[in-house]
């Protein structure tokens, strides 16, 4: 990460679209810059990582001309010559097989049986399939030659990748096909930025533990699970700080050794809003912080800031796992290497489980990639048609949890999962897509196009 950043100034009693959260955080978080530390990992141990720098091709791909099916290779030519209107019958001279190449010498009217993936032998350029062949003899074959045209079913050399070309682009996420294209390329290990470090942990004194026994007015923490799985679904390095009480000493000491141990803060609760007036003092003295408004539902505020972290002096690597909490998760103790000298970024989500989650996936995790310093392109959104009546107040966007389905006509339709309460967290369980209302929209009527985006790569 490159030098800090000052947050844009904004008054804190302005009400934010979605679309000026998206641009002020991109401004801020560039400003700042992605994270800089690179490691070279074998291929297998790069899924989903990001590529830290352009990888150039080395060699071509195919390296070589090839057939694309099973069949038999031939002279193209052949085919405008008469009586090629009719039948073309040609004599079978050998086999050319995957990675044994036919080495033989050809004379005109000759042709080869030929696999898949063979190298092409000089002189041949086509291929007619097994399939459209009939045998004449040991040695002969013959076909339709109106249904071929010269260079068919031939696969040329660097088709896919040409020497010296980019194969992957800086930036970009190794999923399955990509690491499979780096082998192809005859490479065994690639270089990667290192994983984004995000120290999470949740706010309030009514959050228990999983596990705690019940009291009255407590609540179970399903943020800290929720939140931490979509980051470590999007390959973060999560250091797990646990549960803070609403009191601004613990407060502000968890934020001041996450700083010191993290890229990111994230957290959940009332840090949100700042919604005592020590706690936005308290905040302050750590560093910018704002507390937005932000015109949507589920959510609304949203906490954004920049933390100086302690003097790496006085927290080591040695001491810095001591100094995290009894209920800090086994990432954060584990960790190696954690002590940082930049800023952290604070991000501060709502406490409703439902909010956390949309407020994640719609801010968060486009600033998440930001500084991962990936260059993944933002979901784009579906058009399709609501099955039921959907209410909606002009003036906000709202993100609703719904159930994309396949009618008995074949048209995909969008009906919501029930009651969308920002507490309901079942809803996220059940949908598989979250409607997009956006700030114009009103009611929507059955049959009316809606914008969805679907879950399944979200989260």
């Amino acid at each position: 990460m490159n030098a800090p950043f000052q947050p844009a100034a904004q008054p804190n009693a302005q009400t934010l679209t979605t679309g000026q959260v998206l641009q002020q955080l991109s401004s801020m978080l560039q400003t700042l810059g992605p994270v800089t530390g690179t490691e070279t990992l074998p291929l297998l141990d790069a899924l989903d990582r990001i590529l830290a720098q352009d990888v150039l091709c080395p060699v071509n791909v195919p390296p070589h001309d090839n057939s694309a099916m099973d069949g038999y290779a031939f002279d193209g030519a052949l085919l405008a010559r008469p009586p090629c209107a009719q039948e073309l019958q040609l004599r079978v001279v050998g086999t050319a097989l995957a990675g044994r190449p036919w080495q033989g010498r050809l004379q005109a009217g000759d042709c080869i049986k030929i696999m898949t993936g063979a190298v092409m032998p000089e002189g041949l350029d086509t291929v007619v399939p097994h399939e459209q062949v009939r045998i004449v003899d040991d040695e002969h074959i013959r076909f339709a030659a109106a249904r071929l045209q010269a260079g068919d079913n031939r696969r040329l050399c660097g088709e896919d990748l040409r020497q010296g070309a980019v194969a992957l682009a800086r930036g970009q996420r190794l999923t399955p096909a990509a690491l499979g294209l780096l082998a192809s390329l005859g490479l065994v290990q690639v270089n990667v930025r290192r994983r984004l470090r995000v120290a999470y942990f949740s706010t309030g004194d009514e959050i228990l533990a999983p596990g705690a026994s019940p009291r009255e007015g407590a609540i179970y923490d399903s943020n800290r699970f929720s939140l931490q799985g979509l980051l470590r679904r999007m390959g973060a390095h999560v250091l797990d700080l646990g549960v803070v009480a609403d009191e601004p000493a613990a407060l502000e000491e968890r934020l001041r050794e996450a700083s010191a141990l993290a890229d990111v803060i994230l957290t959940s609760g009332g840090i949100s809003a700042g919604e005592a007036d020590h706690t936005r003092a308290m905040l302050q003295r750590l560093g910018p912080v704002q507390f937005w408004r932000i015109a949507m539902r589920p959510g609304r505020p949203l906490a954004v800031g920049l933390l100086q972290p302690r003097t790496p002096a006085l927290l080591t690597e040695k001491n810095a796992s001591s100094a995290l909490p009894a209920g800090a998760g086994s990432s954060a103790k584990q960790s190696k290497s954690l002590v940082t000298s930049h800023p952290a970024v604070l991000l501060g989500l709502p406490g409703n489980p439902v909010a956390a989650m949309v407020s994640f996936l719609m801010f968060v995790r486009p600033a998440l990639l930001q500084l991962m310093g990936s260059s993944e392109a933002a979901p784009v959104p579906l058009q399709v048609a609501a099955a039921e009546p959907l209410a909606k107040r002009p003036g906000r966007t709202e993100y609703q949890r719904g159930i994309v389905e396949r009618g008995a006509d074949g048209r995909a339709t969008v009906r919501t999962t029930g009651p969308q309460g920002s507490g309901v967290l079942s809803s996220m369980v059940s949908a598989n897509a979250i409607i997009v209302l956006d700030d114009a929209q009103a009611d929507v009527q059955p049959g009316e196009m809606v914008s969805v985006l679907l879950l399944d790569g979200l989260i």
